[in-house]
């Protein structure tokens, strides 16, 4: 999370702060998922993350995905935006959030796949037949509701 939210935080500590964000749903020419393992909850999750002062929902997408893998999509498909209860979460430290997740399908990437961000411990790809263990539970939603369209 950037310094908005941080300076959100030291005002109201770790009460439930309502977050617009941005999911990213990269395959693999295999048709696998990318997903990265994150440092702060030892989840594995989908690339995306939260909107900053001025940015659109694909803006999000597009500054988070390359900061958390180095990869870039030309093109992004806006596949809908979920929130409700169902998007609360409780961060390892305390912090309470309610999610509102723009989800875009990117496809035609370049780049290399590279951890650029301390908020990933690892990068990789999973087949929805096999998905990991460790999986967030707001990944899990974002899968199903969008399964259909990947």
């Amino acid at each position: 999370m950037k310094d908005y939210v941080k300076d959100l935080r030291n005002l109201i500590g770790t009460r439930p702060l309502i977050i617009a964000g941005s999911t990213v749903l990269l395959q693999n020419p295999d048709g696998k998922i990318l997903f990265q393992f994150r440092s702060d909850t030892k989840e594995w999750g989908l690339p995306g993350g939260a909107m900053e002062p001025g940015e659109s929902f694909l803006e999000t997408a597009e500054r988070e995905l390359h900061e958390e893998t180095g990869l870039v999509a030309l093109k992004y498909l806006p596949l809908g935006t979920i929130s409700g209860k169902e998007l609360y979460f409780q961060y390892p430290n305390g912090d309470e959030v309610y999610n509102i997740i723009s989800v875009f399908l990117g496809t035609n990437i370049e780049g290399t796949l590279k951890i650029n961000d301390p908020e990933s411990l690892r990068l990789c790809y999973f087949s929805y037949e096999d998905l990991p263990e460790k999986l967030d539970e707001r990944a899990r939603l974002i899968l199903e509701t969008y399964r259909s369209s990947l």
